[in-house]
């Protein structure tokens, strides 16, 4: 769970054809890609993260921050926490990166986990409005699984710095030391991140919106150990990919939220694991 390199690569805008002659109406014009920057970003001890929101929310809800579980503590591969006390300060970074907005006080942990998935939220003591009027926007989460091949961002707020690269391919079970990860994006090799870029999100360059929350890599070309994640297909096997780097999807996340600076395991499609039933005395 180490992590960081950065190259921010130029974003290039894709030119579109113009309409024949003949056309009764010109094509409609391709997105823009965005320009990803520290917009939204913040530091933590140890690690990186972001204030996000859901496509529907108000600005007087609470403002969430989401990094991974690990960056909370280190959990067995079956706990999940669920609305706990927290005592937790972040940074909020300017778009440069090169200066901070202020500080942000966590009023609770809402939930983490490292099993299935490797996330955490926060409910902040601010609300979205109060975050964006220290000068910053906070960032969407995207409530659509990201595609193969996308342009995407790991924004590190602990390094301040950003790592251009692509979404290589989404890995059926990703397995370090106890825990096992499903579905996790894996990154082409550019996105050489390394320890304290934990948490930081994965953000979608044609969209700008959150798709990912970068969480580990192999670090030495071990199998399946710890800082040494092995991709385990349909059928069992095994592979290690040495020097590559991972990030755990967010759209599941998206039903969860349901307005307030609430997480709700129980809402349609909320996709996060739910706490196991404690056995029985």
């Amino acid at each position: 769970m180490r992590h960081l390199v950065a190259v921010l690569a130029a974003v290039l805008l894709l030119s579109v054809p113009a309409a024949s002659a003949t056309a009764t109406s010109a094509a409609p014009p391709a997105p823009a890609a965005v320009e990803v920057d520290f917009t939204g970003i913040v530091s933590l001890r140890g690690c990186s993260g972001s204030v996000v929101r859901p496509p529907r929310h108000a600005p007087s809800d609470p403002a969430l921050v989401l990094t991974n579980g690990h960056c909370v503590r280190l959990m067995s591969g079956t706990e999940v926490v669920v609305d706990e006390a927290a005592d937790r300060t972040f940074t909020l970074l300017d778009r440069t990166g090169e200066g901070t907005l202020g500080t942000l006080r966590a009023a609770r942990l809402l939930y983490a986990t490292m099993s299935g998935t490797d996330v955490a939220l926060y409910r902040l003591t601010s609300t979205y409005a109060e975050v964006e009027a220290m000068g910053t926007r906070v960032l969407e989460l995207s409530p659509e699984h990201p595609a193969v091949g996308i342009d995407v961002r790991v924004v590190s707020g602990y390094w301040r710095e950003i790592f251009a690269c692509r979404a290589d391919g989404y890995v059926h079970e990703l397995r370090e030391g106890p825990w096992t990860w499903r579905g996790s994006m894996r990154y082409t090799a550019s996105c050489d991140t390394r320890g304290g870029t934990s948490g930081s999100p994965v953000v979608d360059v044609a969209s700008g919106r959150v798709v990912a929350v970068n969480n580990t890599g192999n670090e030495n070309g071990e199998r399946c150990t710890r800082n040494n994640p092995c991709e385990v297909d349909e059928t069992g096997a095994v592979t290690v990919r040495h020097g590559i780097r991972y990030g755990q999807q967010t759209h599941y996340v998206v039903p969860c939220l349901t307005g307030g600076g609430r997480v709700d395991l129980a809402a349609p499609g909320c996709g996060l694991p739910k706490p196991q039933p404690k056995p029985q005395p």
